[in-house]
Formats: structure tokens, sequence, C-alpha cells
């Protein structure tokens, strides 16, 4: 996705406008009426558009609960994951599998407009497994939901932190001309995980009681383990990043934290059953 114009000055704090520019760039949802949007340092806030997506998500699983079959609760929660972000990070992933799949011309792969073998494989694994995940995680996946999205969105931070672009006139390559640290640019997803910790110890008694507060904590934190790997190793494979691999971070991210919140969803179950 190119980079939208730059709007007239507003009054209103840079860092605000920022996420209202986030907001657009990084979802279908309706725009703000204020302030005007900026697109400067619009990558620092993905991951709160994350949790919000997420939390959509979650509020569609709840609404859903005993309404229709499992799977197509599943079906549907994902659908609404896809339209919601207008597609654009599985796109990426999926240009990305092509690329990786081309070797030397992985460029010119990942900039064609077709979806090759690989892509479509990638599509397919990526939907799988986030089946199996939200599957085996039932009724605690509205708590997982946001907390998937949000990694998935640091996963792109990581990957500009630590990797040069490959496309210098790409463009993507607006996310690194205000880059300010990843420290820095951190700082607002801080603050959003400190928020979800509270409402997750919050709802864990209703939703897994079973589990209890720790672990759906856990559950949560668990993706940042894929969001610091997932980057590292495209990075290494791609030798740096481009539009489509930050795409391919949030979505490959999303899968893996998922899984892993299911894994510790079913061991915490295993445990009170035991």
């Amino acid at each position: 996705m190119s980079q939208p114009p730059e709007p007239k000055p507003s009054a209103a704090p840079p860092w605000l406008r920022d996420l209202a520019g986030a907001w657009i760039f990084y979802s279908v949802l309706p725009a703000w009426p204020w302030p005007e949007p900026r697109f400067r340092r619009i990558a620092r806030f993905a991951p709160w558009i994350g949790a919000v997506l997420g939390g959509l998500q979650a509020l569609l699983w709840w609404g859903l609960e005993g309404r229709v079959p499992p799977l197509a609760q599943v079906a549907l929660v994902l659908t609404a994951g896809l339209l919601l972000s207008g597609g654009l990070h599985m796109d990426g992933a999926m240009d990305t599998a092509d690329g990786l799949a081309a070797g030397e011309r992985l460029l010119e792969a990942m900039d064609d407009s077709r979806v090759g073998a690989s892509g479509a494989q990638a599509l397919a694994l990526l939907l799988l497994l986030r089946t199996a995940a939200l599957a085996t995680l039932a009724a605690a996946a509205p708590l997982a939901l946001p907390w998937a999205a949000l990694w998935g969105r640091v996963a792109p931070l990581v990957a500009m932190a630590r990797f040069p672009y490959l496309r210098p006139g790409g463009t993507a390559a607006f996310h690194r001309e205000h880059w300010a640290g990843l420290a820095v640019e951190l700082r607002p997803t801080a603050l959003l995980v400190v928020l979800l910790v509270v409402i997750e110890m919050a709802a864990a008694a209703w939703v897994v009681p079973r589990s209890g507060a720790t672990m759906a904590v856990l559950m949560g934190l668990a993706g940042l383990l894929p969001a610091l790997v997932v980057p590292l190793w495209l990075g290494k494979r791609l030798g740096g990043h481009s539009g489509d691999s930050y795409g391919a971070c949030v979505e490959w991210t999303e899968a893996f934290a998922l899984l892993l919140s299911a894994a510790l969803s079913l061991g915490g179950a295993a445990s009170a059953a035991g």
C-alpha cells in the first residue's frame, strides 16, 4: 500500500495525528472526523490498531458462541480479521513466500502481482494453523485474539530496527524515514501491554476459570517469542525487509502466537484436571 498524501497542518499533537493515520493505514474502519491524520510514525501505533481489530474478532466470537457450529464460528472470525485489515498483511505474506522460493530473483518475484504456488501454499498454511489454534482455544479464543494481533504488529518494528530496507524507493520506505529507535517506537506498545494485562486478569476468571488469571496472561505474553523470532528469521533469509515481508511478519507472528496460546491453554487444562 502506498503512503497517503500528507494533510494540512493540524492543531492536534503529532502523536495523535500519527495514531489517526495508523487507523486509516492498517484497517478499513471509518476514518476519524478529527484530527487530520499524519503518516510519519504510524508503525509505532500498529499494535494498538491490531489490538482493536483483534478485539472486534473477539466480540464476534462471543456473539457467535453457541449460535453457529464451531467450524463456522472459526471461519467467520478469520474472515472478519482479513476483511478488517483489508488483506494488507496477507498479501505481503503471499508475496514473501513467492520471493523466498525464487532464490536470487526474490525481489522480482515479490513485485509480481500474480500469486505463485508458494504464495498459495503460505495462505493455506496460515489459515489452517489459525483454524487449529482457534478450535483448540475454544472459549479462551477471545482472550488470545487481541494479543496475537498486537504481537503481529510488533514484529515489523523489530524488522525495521534490525535490518535494512530492501527497496530504498519502495512504498513502505517512509516507515524508516522518521524512525526514532526501537525503544522509543515501542513505548506505546508497552502501555498497551500493561492495559491488556489488567483487562486479561479481570476477565480470566469468567472466561477461563480453570486456567486462572496467571495462565491467561501467560497465554497472551507468549506471542512475544514469535514477534522476535519471525522478523529475525525472515530478515536473515531475505537479506533485509520490505513492505511485503513486514506483512509476512504480521501474519506468521499472529499464527504462531495463537498456536502458543493454544498449547498453553491445553497445558493449563491438563494441570487443572490432574
